[in-house]
């Protein structure tokens, strides 16, 4: 079966989807067959076999380290609603009391010995909001560097800063507001160089035909981190003490650095264990991806229609992720009122059918291409759109249901898997459209161009600050942005 998708070329593959976004790269040769051009024919993907390969451990690694960055990420989240005092943030919410207190009552034993502060929703906001004022800082030199120093090094320190500045939040969070902000924009500035870095290893890593697989296998590790932390964070802070949520996941990401430099190359040609076979059958599959352009397009990358596509795509699709990300657990908090337990699992649960829908959809985007020859283009636009859609509609629902708790969570868990088709859709486009060029000691170019797509989303100058009202038949919680002139 063939994608009914107009403008095919007589083999089913669409025309435009074997001409790169900008010209110069050499293209196959017409009497070539079509599975050598797209990721090595049946052969060579005999002799290079899935299990224990250095492309899967890569893969897995990669997995382990997104889950080490996210966990990271949203172990504040949780954590801070056990570190503010309760009396604060009750003073100032008018709302809190709409929906009803629901939480069984039990005489299970709470470690209640971690110092509480008197930050209101105001200053609160802005501790949550600080690590994405980093974030942005690092995208476009994650993306140069990348280039210049392999990605390698670049994603392996970047976690580990993020995993040390973690370390001391306990002692920031004492000295002040001030300096837990400050430490948690440098935590931004290590995690912002890691999404260009992956990617610039992935355009030397991954066959074509392999690609949505081994990425969507990748940035799972994301979800996964965000399913296991929140709970987790819950957990620890509920029996033990919040300052122990932000050591543990601290010394993880030590452990996983070591992991890191140690097993993982750079490109295949300089990997120590990785099979001839292997090797050949990568280096064969992206050969004829290679532009002969020694420099950065940036004119033609900047009037490119599919790139600003993907930054759209980007942008929309990153505004609601990381305001979830970010509140959830407030909202469930606030709103909701659900305990730091409880809290801590139904965050999760949202996450937690993401990551599965991230790994189903790759695998079912790469069978869609290999198999049943459906073009790069329409199963990019197909999953982009179920996976923007999808959980808009389920998001705007949530809304209206005011304080059903069941389905509440029940529409927020919709909303948020189905964005997981994305990771096969808009969020892998980069490498299907970026010609591999070669930069300076070999290094591709396709992380340069993904420097761009990383930067739109977290550039909007919000800072996410919480209020809470009653709308016509629900409960929001309302975030304020204000200008850069403000």
């Amino acid at each position: 079966m063939r994608s009914p998708v107009p403008g095919q070329s007589p083999d089913g593959e669409l025309v435009s989807d074997s001409t790169p976004l900008l010209q110069g790269a050499p293209q196959a040769e017409a009497g070539e067959p079509r599975s050598d051009r797209s990721g090595g024919g049946p052969s060579a993907r005999a002799l290079a076999p899935v299990c224990c390969s250095a492309r899967y451990n890569l893969a897995v690694l990669a997995f382990f380290g997104f889950f080490v960055l996210y966990a990271l990420r949203v172990n504040l989240s949780v954590a801070l609603v056990d570190m503010v005092d309760s009396n604060t943030t009750l003073a100032n919410n008018r709302t809190s009391k709409e929906c009803a207190e629901h939480s069984a009552s039990n005489k299970v034993f709470r470690n209640q010995t971690g110092k509480r502060y008197k930050w209101d929703a105001e200053t609160q906001g802005w501790i949550l909001g600080s690590f994405f004022y980093g974030y942005i800082i690092t995208q476009i030199p994650g993306g140069y560097v990348a280039s210049k120093v392999g990605g390698k090094l670049l994603l392996g320190f970047g976690i580990l800063g993020t995993a040390v500045f973690t370390l001391f939040t306990p002692i920031a969070a004492d000295i002040g507001v001030g300096a837990l902000i400050v430490l948690r924009a440098l935590e931004g500035l290590g995690e912002g160089v890691t999404f260009p870095a992956m990617h610039a290893m992935w355009s030397s890593w991954a066959p074509p035909l392999e690609r949505s697989k081994l990425l969507s296998i990748s940035y799972a590790g994301a979800q996964l981190g965000t399913v296991i932390s929140l709970p987790l964070s819950g957990l620890i802070c509920f029996y033990m003490n919040w300052t122990y949520v932000f050591y543990l996941f601290g010394i993880v990401g030590i452990i996983w650095f070591v992991l890191w430099i140690w097993l993982v190359s750079n490109t295949p040609e300089t990997h120590t264990t990785i099979s001839h076979q292997e090797k050949e059958y990568i280096l064969s599959s992206l050969k004829n991806q290679l532009s002969s352009q020694k420099s950065v397009p940036w004119i033609s990358m900047l009037k490119s229609l599919p790139l600003w596509a993907i930054v759209v795509a980007h942008f929309s699709y990153n505004w609601t992720f990381y305001t979830l990300l970010t509140l959830l657990p407030t909202y469930m908090k606030e709103i909701l009122r659900f305990n730091v337990q409880e809290n801590g699992i139904l965050s999760a649960v949202p996450y937690f059918g993401c990551w599965l829908c991230m790994i189903m959809s790759g695998q079912v985007a790469d069978y869609l291409r290999a198999k049943w020859n459906f073009s790069t283009v329409c199963v990019r636009k197909v999953f982009s759109l179920i996976g923007m859609i999808g959980p808009a509609v389920f998001l705007v629902a949530a809304g209206y249901i005011g304080c059903d708790y069941s389905l509440a969570v029940a529409f927020l868990t919709i909303s948020t898997t189905l964005g997981g088709f994305c990771s096969s859709g808009f969020s892998i486009n980069h490498l299907d459209i970026a010609p591999s060029t070669l930069l300076g000691n070999g290094k591709l170019f396709s992380g340069s161009l993904l420097l761009l797509m990383y930067l739109v989303p977290f550039s909007s100058p919000s800072s996410v600050k919480v209020k809470c009202r009653t709308g016509p038949s629900m409960i929001t919680m309302d975030t304020d942005t204000e200008g850069t002139n403000k």
